[in-house]
């Protein structure tokens, strides 16, 4: 039954989006034998790392709702497969943070960098106000997606 609410398609859409965004990266964890919460921590670990951020174990954690024995079974994962390593913090030599390794940094590259280029292409279509009416839209959808939670 179709809906009076021509919001609800825009919604909709969103949500189809996300599905396919979804089976992609879990496509990529099965071609690399890894559990798609192993994925969403290197995405952790990619954004914290271009944002200038340290990653804490319990960060990461906390980022993917995982217990700390959880979050230490993952980075021990990611430890054995290459993908990510301990290490002493920059500011705080006492701290131990995660880092991501450059070997994961280009596997995800060369898997996920054509579809990045695809979407990065699909903005060149709209003008700079209207890329910035997008932005607010997404960061807009991204928060009330993480306050529900």
């Amino acid at each position: 039954m179709p809906s009076d609410d021509p919001h609800l398609e825009t919604v909709h859409l969103l949500r189809a989006a996300t599905v396919e965004l979804g089976l992609h990266s879990a496509r990529f964890a099965q071609h690399n034998g890894m559990h798609p919460t192993d994925v969403r921590a290197l995405i952790v670990l990619m954004d914290a790392r271009r944002a200038g951020e340290e990653t804490t174990t319990g960060r990461l954690g906390a980022a993917l709702g995982l217990n700390s024995a959880g979050t230490t079974a993952l980075v021990d994962r990611l430890e054995r497969a290459g993908h990510a390593r301990r290490v002493r913090g920059a500011a705080d030599r006492r701290r131990v943070v995660v880092e991501v390794d450059e070997r994961a940094v280009e596997l995800g590259q060369a898997f996920f960098g054509p579809l990045i280029a695809r979407v990065a292409g699909l903005l060149e279509e709209y003008d700079e106000r209207e890329r910035a009416a997008i932005h607010g839209f997404l960061e807009g959808v991204r928060r009330a997606a993480a306050e529900a939670g």
